[in-house]
């Protein structure tokens, strides 16, 4: 039996960087313990996959260090690791029969024969298809080939398998089966899987532990009950199942203003605290309206299946709810939630900050535009020489070969338009999260930094915007 809290891999401050600037990966700390299923869980383009590419050895970190066994590894070439890989197309031979594929390996490594035939049918009866050995790959379902691949790999005796969105070519009832079969066959190997997925419900389902991932960082780490329950960030719990997110502040002793109302709550937060509120859809009771902490209208009743899917107007906010129960379109109702269902967390601190340079005529740029102000405007006591030069409250001068403007501005301060000649700077939406009366943007731009912008009104991923920044709504502050 392998010891469940043995280390068996290591990631320390791992950062992937590209030839053209993007990182991929960022400060990147995780370890693994032997026997453990975990997922890394996130959006496209969260780094997920090449962090598990540098696992495995296709990609080398830029820095950081890999440790296998407590042996740095970060250099070896992938046939030199441990290490097998699953991928989403399970890369079979189509030219080889089933027994042919899963010996592929085996064979490279010069095993006798008789060795390879045991090894082979072992394999076959462990991802059940015994008696497939003949059959060509091309004749098999896709969770047959999937099981074929996962049999390839595992038949060479890994001491860590990867499985790459391995369930992403299958349909859905298939991947359903397929999650269960694959929890099921962990368990009966006993070795580490290391598993990636953009799917919640796969994570959920399968996992010991969840990585969850977004723009090439860690978000949290926890066991699937903690990720759903205790989301660390509006992130995490936007991205783990459904959610409804507030902005609110703390009233009193375990009271919460947010949505409207003034709520019960279990997080014993300091009164007059910012915070964001968060309450899973089928955490929401409907109510009566006299007798609800807040009242709505319903907008939209959608069956789901095993419950209704409601949507509720109430003021200038939106609460989703699954319930069993439906009331009508247009009908006013009461909303309550539980203490214990409501999710507090201090409010993210999400000012934008960006640095713009001084010109020669002591006025400020960035991004290759002059803003509507000087620097003599903006810092408290600076003037102008005789000879030309300025210099601040101290009067010591302010060279702008050397001093910078630290620029900061408010998400909701910010203008999005799709004239993006208009803004001060354009980019790419690479993530939104909807937070009861407004939806949090995060704009991707080929600056240093990415902008976060609080708009009511819904726009797509991916849109490549403009961001109107008025410049009265900016602070200023010397950077020496």
């Amino acid at each position: 039996m392998a010891n469940q809290n043995e280390k068996i891999i290591e990631l320390k401050n791992i950062t992937k960087t590209y030839e053209d600037g993007f990182t991929a990966v960022s400060d990147f700390n995780l370890y693994v313990r032997r026997g453990e299923f975990v997922t890394f869980l996130g959006p496209s383009g969260c780094g997920k996959t090449t962090t598990l590419r540098m696992i495995a050895g296709f990609e080398l970190p830029s820095s950081g260090e890999i440790l296998l066994n407590g042996r740095n590894i970060s250099d070896l070439p992938p046939y030199q690791r441990p290490i097998n890989t699953v991928f989403q197309r399970y890369a079979l031979f189509p030219h080889m029969n089933i027994y042919e594929n899963i010996a592929f390996g085996l064979r490279q490594k010069k095993l006798p024969e008789d060795v390879i035939t045991k090894k082979v049918k072992r394999v076959l009866e462990l991802v059940d298809l015994e008696g497939f050995e003949g059959r060509s790959v091309s004749t098999l379902s896709g969770g047959q080939q999937q099981r074929i691949a996962i049999a390839r790999a595992v038949v060479n005796e890994p001491e860590i398998l990867l499985l790459d969105e391995p369930l992403g070519a299958l349909d859905l009832k298939m991947r359903k089966e397929m999650q269960i079969e694959l929890k099921e066959m962990h368990e009966r190997l006993g070795i580490t899987f290391i598993y990636v997925t953009h799917d919640q419900e796969e994570a959920l389902t399968m996992s010991d532990t969840i990585v969850v991932m977004s723009e090439g960082r860690i978000q949290q780490i926890g066991k699937p009950e903690d990720i759903y329950n205790e989301p660390k960030n509006a992130f995490v719990a936007d991205f783990i199942g459904e959610s409804n997110i507030f902005n609110g502040i703390m009233t009193g002793h375990l009271k919460a203003r947010f949505c409207g109302g003034e709520f019960d709550c279990v997080d014993d937060i300091e009164h007059g605290t910012h915070i964001t509120a968060v309450v899973r859809p089928e955490d929401v009771e409907i109510t009566q309206p006299q007798e609800g902490t807040i009242r709505g209208v319903v907008t939209s009743v959608i069956f789901k299946g095993m419950h209704y899917e409601i949507t509720v107007q109430s003021g200038r906010n939106e609460m989703v709810i699954q319930s069993v129960n439906t009331p009508k379109v247009g009908e006013t109702v009461g909303m309550k939630v539980a203490p214990d269902n409501i999710h507090i967390m201090i409010a993210e601190d999400n000012t934008n900050y960006f640095t713009a340079d001084i010109n020669s005529d002591f006025r400020l740029e960035f991004n290759g535009k002059v803003l509507d102000t000087s620097v003599t405007r903006i810092i408290k006591g600076s003037h102008r020489n005789e000879d030309g030069t300025l210099v601040d409250a101290a009067g010591d001068t302010i060279d702008p070969r050397r001093n910078r403007i630290i620029v900061s501005i408010q998400p909701q301060d910010i203008r999005m338009t799709d004239q993006v000649e208009e803004g001060l700077v354009d980019g790419y939406i690479s993530n939104l999260i909807y937070k009861g009366d407004h939806y949090s943007y995060v704009i991707h731009t080929d600056l240093e930094q990415d902008f976060i912008v609080d708009d009511e009104y819904l726009w797509n991923m991916d849109d490549h915007v403009g961001l109107v920044m008025p410049v009265e709504k900016m602070s200023f502050r010397l950077k020496k």
